[in-house]
């Protein structure tokens, strides 16, 4: 996609927020990025909230904003939205819930406590959704992806 001009403008304030100025040079501070579709198109339809959580301005997709839109954007998502992609399981402790899981994830190696067989969800596209006991989701973005003893461990709670 190419760069489109918006009606807005973002910047920082001295805190770190978010300050957006619209086409009328309104400025609406302390604005949250909200992604539409998270797992399904993280990329694409982006909302602009106030602190009311009225929409100033929708993104289509990230490809359109400007190279100096675009990082405070995708920082405002990455504070936003923590869902560690699991990439491998170590270990499960039990095949029987609760069980505590040991797996290797982008964010780096962690373990975490599976309290049931419903807390792991299929997602379109082959992917799974798995919540821990304090409700962190972890993504598998492709089960195929993952390693043989990955499967044949997650294949016993599926």
């Amino acid at each position: 996609m190419r760069e489109q001009s918006m009606d807005f403008t973002l910047s920082r304030d001295a805190f770190g927020h978010l300050t957006l100025t619209d086409a009328a040079g309104v400025a609406h501070h302390h604005v949250q990025a909200v992604r539409a579709f998270p797992i399904a198109a993280p990329d694409e339809g982006i909302s602009l909230l106030s602190t009311e959580g009225t929409e100033l301005a929708w993104i289509a997709h990230l490809d359109q904003l400007d190279a100096n839109t675009r990082p405070l954007v995708d920082e405002a998502l990455a504070t936003r939205d923590f869902m560690p992609v699991l990439q491998r399981l170590k270990s499960v402790s039990s095949f029987a819930t609760p069980s505590t899981w040991e797996v290797d994830t982008d964010r780096g190696p962690t373990r975490f406590v599976l309290r049931g067989e419903e807390n792991i969800r299929r997602l379109p596209g082959g992917m799974l959704m798995i919540a821990d006991e304090h409700g962190i989701q972890y993504l598998i973005r492709k089960l195929r992806a993952l390693d043989k003893p990955s499967r044949k461990l997650l294949d016993r709670f599926l």
